[in-house]
């Protein structure tokens, strides 16, 4: 995501036979980071990021006992169009709630292991333990510095959850057949690969939030080369589009590297 690259891509072949440059995937570059730091460097930012997932499950338990959803009921095949379309609005603004929330009360953990990530760049040892990058934070940056990257992540998530309801809504309404004797089979993993297409959508905004909690913070990977000073995080959105990057890190395994034209000789 921040765009180092210490290994060189290889030269491959897609599925048409032309060569391309492939640049090293997970398990490459898991491998790297035990010969650099030794199996321990996998786990850069684990503690963080786990109670980070905590807080967040945490909260969302109690905002759904705060706000209760009175009377839900979840669409059935019985309900009319406008029934079922009222049910997923009240459904999905709920959830929004809690995700929202649950997304506020973690996101200063979440920085804190994302920095704690990327000091792998610059062999830095700035952020070595939560309490520690929580009073540094907190003296360098004040309380807006645990809070950068949230819009983002925020805006990602509720067009994430619109999107994938929505859609899953139409699709089980408008395109699955009733009378098709599968359909109900259909309706329940209609969610679920709406969430994967949706998300795919919505990584750029992953993505920036996760660059505006590095960017300008003293470490190497939040500084140029890897990135310029953004003023917000719009400005680097801006960046990453005229780059053409806003997908950067998405893939795990089969990542195409930029190949400039007459790059390799004709056979």
């Amino acid at each position: 995501q921040v765009g180092h690259e210490p290994l060189p891509p290889i030269v491959g072949r897609n599925v048409l036979g032309r060569k391309v440059l492939y640049l090293p995937g997970f398990f490459t570059y898991a491998r790297h980071i035990v010969e650099v730091d030794g199996k321990r460097g996998l786990f850069r930012g684990l503690t963080p990021r786990l109670i980070s997932s905590t807080l967040s499950t945490i909260t969302r338990g109690s905002v759904k006992k705060a706000f209760p959803l009175e009377d839900m009921e979840h669409v059935s095949n019985k309900d009319d169009v406008k029934t079922s379309l009222r049910k997923v609005v009240k459904e999905t603004s709920h959830e929004m709630l809690m995700q929202c929330m649950s997304r506020v009360v973690s996101h200063p953990l979440h920085v804190i292991s994302m920095r704690c990530m990327v000091q792998f760049v610059g062999r830095e040892v700035k952020y070595s333990g939560v309490f520690s990058a929580i009073g540094r934070i907190f003296k360098e940056e004040g309380i807006l510095g645990f809070f950068v990257g949230l819009v983002p992540h925020v805006l990602g998530d509720v067009i994430f959850l619109w999107c994938c309801n929505l859609l899953a809504h139409f699709i089980n309404t408008y395109a699955v057949d009733d009378n098709f004797s599968q359909a109900s089979v259909i309706r329940s993993y209609t969610k679920f690969v709406m969430g994967i297409a949706v998300s795919m959508l919505t990584y750029p905004f992953l993505l920036v939030g996760d660059l505006m909690a590095v960017n300008n913070c003293g470490l190497r990977a939040g500084l140029p080369p890897y990135a310029p000073v953004f003023t917000s995080w719009i400005h680097c959105w801006r960046y990453l589009s005229a780059q053409g990057q806003l997908f950067r890190g998405s893939s795990l395994l089969f990542r195409r590297a930029p190949m400039p034209a007459g790059c390799f000789p004709t056979d």
